[in-house]
């Protein structure tokens, strides 16, 4: 088995990455740390604010898409 010595991203810790069953972190706690982190918002990806003519692409393509389904449905139940 490769052996390579990485740091736990939630506490900094050293540990053997392959022999962990929890990587890239070093245990279940750290995990579950990380994923709270995450369901509570805390971490986020950064995004960029939409223009008004993105925002209104963006809302025709939804539109266009639940309409297609809403066409999908109404077949499937013919």
């Amino acid at each position: 088995m490769k052996k390579i010595e990485v740091t736990c991203p939630t506490c900094k810790k050293k540990f053997a990455y392959y022999s962990s069953e929890f990587r890239p972190f070093c245990s279940e706690k750290c995990r579950l740390i990380d994923l709270g982190q995450w369901l509570s918002e805390s971490y986020a990806v950064p995004v960029h604010k939409l223009t008004e003519d993105e925002q209104q692409t963006l809302e025709q393509l939804i539109d266009e898409k639940n309409s297609d389904e809403e066409s999908i449905d109404e077949d499937d139940r013919h």
